[in-house]
């Protein structure tokens, strides 16, 4: 019997679960702070009204805490169909794959929403670094930055390829440089900035490197599948 391995086992097992209570914990405080503007918008979104629900930013922030637990359900059954087939890290990587889409999903469709003047007003872009910054506030500032912290949070977990801060950076950049162009291509009255693409891409590499110990490693990555062999010649 390797009795250092069944030491290190319940510490393991109770820190794993100290992490989660911190994380219910912190979520169930954001929550609480913001209960009343969620609550503003809960009508419209339980009697299933697209206006005042999904065109709002607390209505699709409701929305999203709503469908925590559907979407742990699904890294829950992702989970088991792996360890059934006997695939290493089971949990981690679907844990990380849900993770990407359910928090990068709300903020992209945030930043997507249309302006009063959606369609009729001109594109407008803004390409001096750090101008637009300072007219944000706290508020735009810290929305920027978390548009891509999940996907900068788990794609390192999900994929080794990832699993450096400048390729993070790169990715982060990438996937902002196609929201403004989107924005600007529909015209939807939002301004295109280049200070946006900057706390994106910053705010996917700082989740990113929150997530650093976790990280998907080449060693852990999934075998290549042997190809098969060709049938003898007659």
């Amino acid at each position: 019997m390797n009795r250092s391995a069944s030491l290190s086992s319940p510490p393991r097992r109770v820190r794993r679960t100290g992490l989660a209570g911190l994380a219910v914990l912190g979520l169930a405080g954001v929550v609480f702070t913001v209960r009343r503007p969620l609550l503003m918008s809960a009508p419209a979104c339980f009697a299933g009204r697209w206006h005042g629900c999904f065109d709002t930013f607390n209505g699709v922030l409701l929305m999203t805490l709503v469908a925590l637990p559907p979407a742990a359900l699904v890294a829950w059954a992702l989970a088991r169909r792996r360890r059934a087939a006997g695939a290493a890290s089971a949990w981690r990587t679907s844990l990380a794959e849900v993770g990407m889409v359910h928090g990068t999903a709300p903020f992209v469709w945030m930043t997507m929403m249309p302006g009063p003047g959606a369609g009729t007003a001109p594109g407008r872009v803004s390409l001096i670094p750090l101008r637009d910054l300072v007219t944000m506030g706290p508020l735009g500032v810290g929305g920027n930055l978390l548009v891509f912290a999940a996907l900068g949070f788990f794609a390192p977990v999900r994929f080794a390829a990832l699993a450096s801060a400048p390729r993070v950076l790169a990715l982060g950049a990438g996937c902002s440089v196609l929201v403004e162009t989107a924005q600007y291509a529909l015209r939807l009255d939002r301004v295109s900035s280049v200070d946006d693409v900057l706390l994106n891409a910053a705010g996917a590499v700082l989740a990113a490197l929150a997530s650093r110990r976790w990280w998907r490693t080449a060693t852990e990555a999934p075998p290549a599948r042997p190809r098969p062999a060709p049938a003898p010649a007659d």
